[in-house]
């Protein structure tokens, strides 16, 4: 999908990168056993990208793009977006410790099975919030902002 304005071109490349990493994870972690020193550079990859996400990606949606959602009558569907930026940050809060763990080296057993759940449902909820973004709020910016705003958007957006 090809997007007109900026704003929407730089979430759409985020989301891209992010959906490859998750993609990583996702079969690293189905060949790796307890105690995987190998999954070290990836989880610090994720533990970053996840923090990256939660507070730069989630806030800058929330603050900047919502509103104009809600403004142009699709309130309900930035409301559902809000709802799953909570939940993904409520996963994050059990996930990034143990992500961050991971990066620092191998996990015992317990916490190995912890991070392989939480890691599951990170990515089942990221794709599928992804995919709702890429197919509702994205194709929106290209109406919701006019030449200007689009330019001021993300110019703040990249240097936040």
């Amino acid at each position: 999908m090809s997007f007109n304005r900026q704003v929407g071109r730089a979430l759409d490349e985020e989301h891209r990168n992010y959906l490859e990493l998750l993609g990583k994870l996702e079969h690293s972690l189905a060949r790796a056993k307890t105690g995987d020193a190998e999954l070290g550079p990836l989880m610090a990859q994720f533990a970053r990208a996840m923090e990256h996400d939660i507070e730069r990606h989630f806030r800058f949606e929330e603050e900047s793009l919502f509103p104009l959602m809600r403004d142009a009558g699709d309130g309900e569907m930035a409301d559902l977006l809000v709802d799953e930026h909570e939940t993904l940050r409520e996963v994050a809060t059990e996930l990034l410790p143990l992500a961050r763990a991971a990066a620092a080296g191998p996990l015992d057993a317990a916490q190995w099975g912890k991070l392989r759940l939480h890691a599951q449902e990170m990515i089942e909820r990221q794709v599928a919030h992804i995919q709702k973004e890429t197919m509702a709020l994205l194709p929106m910016l290209d109406d919701l902002l006019d030449e200007q705003s689009d330019r001021e958007l993300a110019f703040a957006y990249a240097c936040d």
